[in-house]
């Protein structure tokens, strides 16, 4: 299981349950990276696509309490969740969201795919920092790209002791 995100320089994800920054390039990685894919969700980040409605072209596991209407697989809990995601190969499943989403499976993931736009965003939700966790090791950064008026770098953060499920 991989993340997949854009952060701030203080790791800032989001502002009033939306994205920060609109990044076309960034954009179109994650559409690239995640097409055909499996997507793990709570329901704010659901709610926060047009019309509510799941991503199309990749399976939408959202994990929420109560069930959730449309084409999606509602799992209820962290035990539903990993049940789930075991029938998927693990390199095709990424969790795209919302913090709290992040703060309980990144541990779980191999990989982290972070686009680290070089701003302070003025964010209201944060993710934690992989420079500052000791299991996480920067595998990869690429070189400074401009988008919208941004300098973004896509980065791949290694776990070196995920949690076994």
């Amino acid at each position: 299981m991989r993340a997949i995100f854009h952060a701030d320089r203080q790791w800032g994800i989001g502002r009033e349950n939306g994205l920060m920054f609109r990044l076309p390039f960034d954009m179109k990685f994650f559409r690239e990276t995640t097409k055909g894919k499996v997507v793990v969700m709570g329901l704010n980040t659901l709610r926060s696509f047009p019309g509510g409605r799941p991503l199309k072209d990749r399976t939408n596991i959202v994990l929420c309490p109560d069930d959730v209407e449309g084409d999606v697989i509602t799992v209820h809990n962290l035990d539903e969740l990993l049940a789930e995601v075991k029938k998927y190969p693990a390199d095709d499943v990424f969790v795209i969201g919302g913090a709290s989403v992040y703060k309980l499976l990144i541990p779980y993931c191999t990989e982290v795919l972070v686009t680290r736009v070089d701003t302070v965003g003025h964010a209201d939700t944060f993710v934690p920092d992989l420079d500052e966790d000791d299991n996480f090791d920067l595998a990869s950064e690429s070189a400074p790209i401009e988008d919208n008026g941004y300098t973004i770098h896509f980065c791949t953060y290694k776990n070196l002791a995920p949690v076994r499920f």
